[in-house]
């Protein structure tokens, strides 16, 4: 049962790393961050209920918040991105690692923490912290391993895409588009 759950787990961590790397190439300064952060809550929510946690946004954005601090490095590769040519490359390629490094990070961390009974109200900032930031330095080889990886995460993301956009335009349902959406992150 524990190691089901920590695969699990370790599954629901690497689909949002990916989304997160992705939300990182969001040309636009600030809301490339924004969509970071939600696809952490995501994460965090689905984890909890993985552990049947309690989740409330309200405390999930406390523990994120938490761990991430100021995100100053992750602001100014989004802030890179304002430069034309040459800042949109740079900040991007920067955001996105810095974006997927910070999901592993979150995740690992949320998933020590519930598995030793941990939930969302009764965390030791400092602690979590420090872990925080040693799961930040095994993200970034997490995130490169991943880079090195992408033909097929490329694919997948423009079948996701492509999905969305039959989803809005009412072809698929909200069903479809989640069974679809999760085979397909499966894969990956």
């Amino acid at each position: 049962m524990f190691d089901n759950k920590k695969t699990k787990a370790q599954s629901i961590i690497r689909s949002h790393v990916l989304w997160a790397m992705g939300g990182g190439l969001i040309p636009i300064p600030l809301v490339d961050f924004a969509a970071v952060t939600a696809i952490q809550l995501e994460m965090l929510q689905q984890l909890a209920a993985l552990y049947e946690v309690n989740f409330s946004k309200s405390n999930g954005k406390t523990f994120v918040s938490a761990l991430t601090g100021t995100t100053i490095a992750r602001l100014g590769a989004s802030f890179l991105k304002a430069i034309p040519g040459i800042g949109t490359v740079v900040g991007g390629a920067s955001m996105s690692l810095a974006s997927g490094a910070s999901t592993y990070a979150v995740g690992q961390v949320a998933v020590d923490h519930f598995a030793n009974s941990g939930n969302l109200s009764n965390f030791v900032e400092d602690q979590l912290k420090k872990a925080y930031e040693d799961a930040f330095q095994q993200g970034k080889s997490y995130v490169s391993d991943l880079e090195d990886n992408q033909g097929e995460a490329v694919d997948i993301y423009q079948t996701l895409e492509k999905l969305g956009k039959l989803k809005e335009q009412g072809i698929l349902t909200e069903e479809e588009f989640k069974t679809k959406k999760q085979q397909l992150l499966d894969r990956l």
